[in-house]
């Protein structure tokens, strides 16, 4: 394929930056073709060969030069500003990230939510100490991401969040007059930027609400021209009707949707992911906008209080600590979990092997980091649920875990999906968080386009930049392309390679030397830099 040229803009004036002699995959899925890539401004001002000198020249010698991947789930919404330097998503080619996922996040948010989210979630985010949350509006949050950051970031607002301050904890449907205020929190924060809503509804209070309810709220972010990304209610025993809820909720919404970690994980789903893209590609057909993110691993990761049955949660954190002291709760949940499957671990009886700590709050329970429950209690001599009472309880419900519960047949079946894009489902926290946050992008290159060929290099690139630009509605992100903002990855694709392990997840990958965002490095020769180049990216106005 020939390159495209701007002689003119190339001719008349010098550049910042001239990256010479690359094989530029420019996220459309096209074959790459050999250029030099002109950047000047943050832009990228010039694509052909023999281009004039610029202020400083990078020689590729044949590296691939790819638009930056984009991180379509990430869970940086303190680390990003507690971190600014966010070396585990730069490193590996990151240079936007969609924050506010999985219905719990800190925008917007009033001083009685926050209190509850910051507990909630503690092991997603940490709880950083003498931490400024001096916003409580979405366009207040996305001003302290203008502040200073390493890579770009969007923003959905979090459903979960939205009940919690209209209707509180409780299992119960909301009133009209409630339906109404969290539509109009949710338009504001449309309206500040947001370029979606999430859900999490395995999550208390997000699980509470109906269908119905949801297709109101995603009536008003359809109206907006954003999309909706639900942790669904179930990716166990339930997944398919799950998805289909999912699906039906965009329908009747005329709501993109984004199905995120979208997965078919625990035992009964063995082999199942041809039901799932059979379920989208039907629904796909129907005319329903669906879009999906994975990422290239079988083990996931949430919190260790995510797996108790959501009648626990009512009335809190408080009164969801004191359940767990109480002998007959602790008899009831322990029933649940280990002989008929609760809704927090996705319909499926838990499997104690599969579940190992990631994270502590507590330095105190650090031994317990990078065991299963089963482990712990076989060490112990005492029952698991035990073990995970204690646990919780000692922790402050603030444990992060790792569930190995994927199965790889269905990881790969979902990735080769027209609607598939990437992303970390990244934990920065904990002693062991999961390594995907420090390795999904470059494992897709390396393991599933180098290694096993299940995508080739243009299709992946393109599932990783082009496809999930498109899903945001930028029009300046995503591909190579003359005016378009210069957030580029130059990386070798013979050495290109995760390092971060399961022992030892903060490890920077290999064969990336260089990454800009907005026209900036941010990794170079394999550095990182100190520049903080990123911006909060609004959604795009309908036109």
């Amino acid at each position: 394929m020939p390159a495209p040229t701007s002689s003119a803009r190339a001719s008349t004036t010098s550049a910042d930056l001239l990256i010479t002699d690359a094989l530029v995959v420019d996220g459309t899925g096209a074959p790459g073709y050999h250029a030099d890539v002109a950047i000047d401004a943050g832009r990228i001002v010039a694509i052909g060969n023999d281009l004039p000198a610029a202020y400083r020249t990078i020689a590729a010698d044949g590296l691939v030069l790819s638009p930056g991947f984009i991180d379509m789930h990430s869970h940086s919404d303190l680390q990003i500003l507690v971190n600014p330097e966010h070396t585990a998503k730069v490193s590996q080619g990151v240079t936007l990230e969609v924050l506010g996922q999985d219905g719990l996040s800190f925008a917007p948010i009033d001083e009685p939510a926050r209190a509850v989210v910051r507990r909630q979630i503690a092991g997603w985010n940490g709880e950083p100490d003498d931490f400024d949350f001096s916003w409580s509006t979405v366009a207040g949050y996305l001003d302290r991401l203008g502040q200073g950051i390493a890579c770009n970031a969007a923003y959905l607002v979090p459903q979960g969040t939205l009940r919690m301050m209209v209707v509180g904890t409780s299992n119960r449907p909301a009133t009209a007059a409630e339906l109404g205020r969290m539509k109009e929190l949710l338009a504001d924060g449309l309206r500040d930027g947001a370029v979606g809503m999430s859900s999490g509804l395995t999550y208390t209070p997000g699980m509470f609400a109906s269908t119905d309810e949801l297709v109101a709220l995603c009536e008003v972010v359809a109206s907006y021209g954003g999309y909706y990304a639900p942790h669904q209610r179930s990716y166990g025993k339930g997944a398919l009707e799950a998805y289909a809820e999912m699906i039906d909720v965009a329908r009747r919404s005329g709501c993109p949707l984004h199905l995120t970690h979208a997965v078919m994980n625990f035992r009964p789903n063995a082999g199942r992911g041809t039901d799932l893209v059979a379920m989208i590609d039907a629904g796909l057909a129907s005319g329903v906008d669906i879009t999906t993110d994975t990422y290239p691993y079988l083990p996931g990761a949430t919190t260790l209080a995510a797996i108790l049955p959501s009648w626990t949660a009512e009335g809190g954190p408080d009164a969801q600590l004191d359940r767990l002291r109480d002998p007959s709760a602790r008899a009831r949940i322990t029933h649940e979990l280990e002989q008929v499957g609760t809704d927090g671990c996705h319909g499926c009886v838990v499997e104690w092997e599969t579940i190992e700590i990631g994270g502590v709050r507590n330095p105190a329970l650090s031994d317990f980091v990078g065991h299963t429950v089963a482990a712990l209690a076989a060490r112990s001599g005492r029952p698991a649920a035990e073990i995970f009472f204690d646990l919780l309880l000692a922790d402050d419900l603030a444990t992060s875990i790792l569930q190995h519960v994927g199965h790889e047949e269905n990881v790969r079946e979902i990735m080769r999906h027209r609607s598939h894009t990437g992303g970390t489902d990244g934990i920065l926290v904990g002693g062991k968080p999961h390594p995907r946050s420090w390795g999904t992008f470059p494992r897709y290159l390396a393991q599933y386009v180098r290694e096993l060929g299940v995508l080739d290099l243009p299709d992946c690139i393109h599932h990783l930049t082009g496809r999930p630009a498109r899903r945001l509605r930028l029009t300046d992100r995503g591909q190579i392309q003359l005016g378009y903002a210069a957030d580029l990855v130059l990386f070798d694709p013979t050495t290109i390679q995760d390092t971060a392990t399961f022992a030892d997840p903060r490890r920077q990958a290999t064969g990336i030397p260089y990454v800009l965002v907005n026209g900036t490095p941010v990794i170079d020769e394999t550095h990182r830099t100190p520049a903080l180049p990123g911006r909060p990216i609004h959604r795009t106005p309908r036109a």
